[in-house]
């Protein structure tokens, strides 16, 4: 697939201005465990083999991941996220009451209904009553449609915080949960529903966003391609299906429990991904030429290790300019662009006048992209266990606890 057949780059994608700075960071991840750890506890059914069970080199061949975050104890509750907010806030050197804009982004929420996750995270931050909570159950997109919002509310410090709990949603104290079995079920996607559970992983993270007026190179982009997809018809797919437990299947009605779970629709994603990252990379060079040479870093969405590698080698980036651990962590949703950049920080990869750039895609459908500039002013926490270093980065050694952040101001 050639640069051309996957995007046609216009300058004509409404673009709007971005003055900010990332001035806070926070993230989690939980114990990394390898992929023949996690299909031993899967037990899935192999559909071709009778009698065998999905292998971690049957996972690793069809995925591409080595291994992933998956730790129950650590994201069975808010608490992590909470912790992850509070480390954000604590690098920015804000209090709560700095704060007049929040917005949380999940598709794992652990209370679903009236945006209790938002409401209670805000109470626990002790965020003023004065600022709304602002909930949005997002996929792996949603960081570009935060920043949309986030450019037009005019905040002055916003406070946004991501989580992806699949763990939780995927094993019982006794391992893996029956909807990832890829038994027969009413689900649509019902006998590759164990690829969700092998992809897709846990990670918490946090971000302080500052208005920064004398940051002109600031900008941005959104596109939610239902419509039209890059001068072709849109998508009418939503790319990831969970049609269960809300008004049209509600709990406990039949066949309800078989379609609370999320399938990926393969073929859809992937040509969603490799065209629309394109499209994201060509819209930010038409809108801001030569941009690439211009930013320190571009986080681009960790979709899969192959979907990932694909579009970096079309797009002509390397390790150097976009990390990448999709391999290492699986689809971390939401979180992984900003766990990327917490990695860069933590590790003095990125410092203080740098502009990045965050590059994402995902279901909805929805995409967009980003620059900021970084100035952190205070100590980014350093987490246990800590991401992995991307290949080919000159990484700062770092030791538990605290240390003054490279993006100091």
């Amino acid at each position: 697939m050639s640069a051309s057949e996957t995007a046609q780059p216009t300058s004509a994608t409404h673009a709007y201005a971005f003055p900010y700075r990332i001035s806070g960071v926070g993230a989690q991840i939980g114990e990394v465990i390898s992929v023949d750890d996690w299909a031993r506890l899967a037990h899935v059914p192999h559909r071709k083999k009778a009698g065998r069970e999905i292998t971690g080199a049957d996972v690793e061949r069809i995925l591409g991941v080595t291994s992933k975050s998956w730790d129950r104890e650590r994201f069975g509750s808010l608490d992590t996220v909470v912790d992850v907010a509070r480390q954000a806030l604590r690098s920015a050197r804000a209090e709560p009451a700095d704060i007049d804009a929040v917005f949380v982004a999940t598709c794992t929420p652990y209370e679903i209904m009236l945006d209790q996750d938002a409401f209670n995270l805000l109470r626990r931050l002790r965020i003023p009553d004065s600022v709304p909570p602002f909930q949005l159950g997002a996929g792996c997109g949603g960081l570009s449609r935060v920043a949309a919002h986030l450019a037009g509310s005019g905040a002055r410090r916003a406070l946004v915080i991501s989580y992806n709990a699949a763990s939780p949603i995927g094993i019982d104290e006794n391992g893996i949960i029956s909807q990832y079995s890829g038994a027969d079920g009413e689900h649509p996607f019902a006998h590759t529903l164990w690829c969700s559970g092998a992809l897709f992983s846990d990670a918490a993270t946090a971000l302080v966003f500052e208005r920064d007026e004398s940051f002109g190179d600031g900008l941005g982009f959104y596109s939610r391609d239902s419509l039209e997809f890059g001068g072709k018809p849109g998508f009418n797919d939503p790319l990831i299906h969970y049609p269960g437990g809300g008004a049209a299947h509600p709990p406990g009605f039949p066949g309800s429990a078989e379609l609370s779970a999320f399938g990926l629709n393969g073929p859809e994603l992937a040509r969603y991904y490799s065209r629309g990252m394109m499209l994201n990379q060509g819209t930010m060079d038409a809108h801001r030429p030569g941009f690439v040479d211009e930013v320190r870093r571009i986080y681009t969405h960790q979709a899969g290790p192959a979907l990932v590698a694909d579009f970096h080698e079309l797009a002509g980036l390397d390790a150097r300019k976009a990390p990448a651990h999709a391999r290492e962590l699986g689809n971390l949703v939401t979180s992984a662009t900003p766990v990327l950049f917490y990695t860069d920080v933590v590790n003095g990869l990125v410092g203080a006048g740098d502009t990045v750039c965050f590059s994402v895609i995902g279901a909805g459908p929805e995409r967009g992209a980003f620059l900021a500039r970084v100035a952190i002013p205070g100590e980014v926490t350093v987490t246990t266990p800590l991401p992995p270093v991307p290949a080919a980065a000159e990484a700062v050694p770092t030791a538990p606890g605290t240390r003054a952040a490279a993006a100091t101001a």
